[in-house]
């Protein structure tokens, strides 16, 4: 099966359901929860075929850096999916539908680089998987930073729009933020374990950079957390630290992941 008509069917689900959330929320009514989750987890599904075909293939997982994206991608949005059960971040998905739109799109029509295929030995799995779910947990922390320095500044100057009436309130955001960012964190921890564990060597020359960086990202995280547990941080400081350290990561993999597919080509 080719994994064309899957994604166009994931992109235009996406589409479709952040064009629903969009216009409730322009009308400053909720959006139903119930159709939110079905129409999400259509296109999840749909995206989920798409990628199932791209990854797979004889010689192990192609996961390039477009397919890498894309899988990210739907990891957060599973996982948002999974929270709206039990926590409100429904809004979160105004700006992750999308960024799984563009995702799906670009694994599907981007040129390919030139990743080796990845053996699908258990140990490497578990790094692998580890790792897409910290980039998946840190990224959903962005976004409701994002949000929250959105409802900060609107609250500040007394304009709130249709879409900040929405959200919950201020205290309960900033604990969504800093709940994402533990969850993050540790499995972030977990990654770096695992791959000192099953990868030969984390500092050999095309690993070297994302090694350092990843552990820079961590040290950012953790002083972060540490600074909200001892010292009260919160508000910007908070936002520009989970800034940084998200910076960091994606320079870690995906900076390294860009130059090495499609500049040196190895």
């Amino acid at each position: 099966m080719h994994p064309l008509l899957p994604s166009l069917a994931a992109a235009c689900l996406y589409v479709g359901v952040t064009g629903y959330q969009g216009l409730r929320l322009a009308q400053r009514t909720v959006p139903d929860k119930r159709l939110l989750l079905m129409l999400g987890a259509l296109a999840l599904a749909a995206h989920g075929v798409s990628l199932f075909i791209q990854l797979l293939s004889p010689s192990g997982l192609h996961l390039d850096f477009f397919t890498a994206s894309s899988l990210i991608a739907a990891a957060v949005i599973l996982l948002i999916l999974l929270a709206l059960y039990r926590m409100p971040v429904e809004n979160l998905l105004l700006l992750l539908f999308p960024l799984g739109c563009l995702t799906v799109l670009f694994a599907q029509f981007a040129p390919s680089g030139t990743p080796p295929a990845i053996a699908e030995q258990p140990g490497i799995l578990a790094h692998i998987l580890l790792s897409i779910l910290a980039y998946g947990m840190l990224t959903i922390a962005v976004f409701q930073s994002l949000l929250l320095l959105l409802q900060d500044h609107h609250l500040k100057h007394k304009h709130p729009s249709g879409l900040i009436r929405n959200f919950p309130p201020l205290q309960t955001m900033e604990s969504l933020l800093f709940g994402f960012l533990l969850a993050g964190w540790l499995l972030l921890s977990a990654s770096l374990i695992s791959g000192w564990i099953f990868l030969d060597n984390l500092f050999a020359q095309h690993l070297v950079h994302k090694t350092l960086l990843s552990v820079f990202a961590w040290v950012v995280f953790g002083l972060l957390l540490w600074g909200r547990h001892q010292l009260g941080w919160r508000g910007y400081k908070a936002i520009r630290w989970t800034l940084a350290g998200f910076c960091l990561l994606m320079l870690a993999y995906f900076g390294s992941k860009l130059v090495r597919e499609f500049i040196l080509h190895i």
